[in-house]
């Protein structure tokens, strides 16, 4: 195990909070690229699994792509442009809202609902990462890390 001060060779930090933010934004940006690694083999990047679950998670019902941004893990993604990419792959159908013209519902595909059950049935092997934590220590993650965004 390789150690924050060992992966950004730093050894003094100006306290405890700022050695523990810089290893969470490392930590991040770590696991992000693996999730990429992970997804590009199914032609994804992180924020279009992110949108299969969500759609998923609503299937059969549709839902806008408002509420698509409101659910995403990356609250800066440009939502259209990621489902425009999506339509052309066939993973997602997109609908003229009923109740608002202007508006379009989007659902997942039978293809998306097949892609992922694909990935699900490929356990993600991270190696060296959360699997290595406890259901104590994953919980107290959660826990800490949920009490950084209060």
């Amino acid at each position: 195990m390789k150690t924050i001060e060992e992966e950004i060779k730093q050894t003094k930090f100006k306290s405890a909070q700022q050695k523990a933010m810089l290893n969470l934004i490392f930590t991040s940006n770590w696991l992000e690229n693996k999730h990429r690694d992970y997804f590009k083999e199914y032609g994804l990047t992180n924020q279009q699994f992110n949108i299969l679950r969500i759609l998923k998670g609503q299937h059969p019902s549709k839902i806008s792509g408002t509420e698509i941004k409101s659910r995403m893990l990356d609250k800066n993604s440009d939502v259209s442009r990621l489902l425009d990419r999506m339509i052309l792959k066939k993973l997602v159908i997109k609908s003229q809202c009923p109740n608002d013209k202007r508006s379009a519902d989007v659902g997942i595909s039978d293809l998306g609902i097949s892609l992922l059950q694909k990935i699900d049935r490929k356990v993600f092997n991270f190696a060296g990462s959360l699997e290595q934590l406890t259901e104590d220590e994953a919980n107290q993650l959660s826990y800490l890390l949920d009490r950084c965004r209060s």
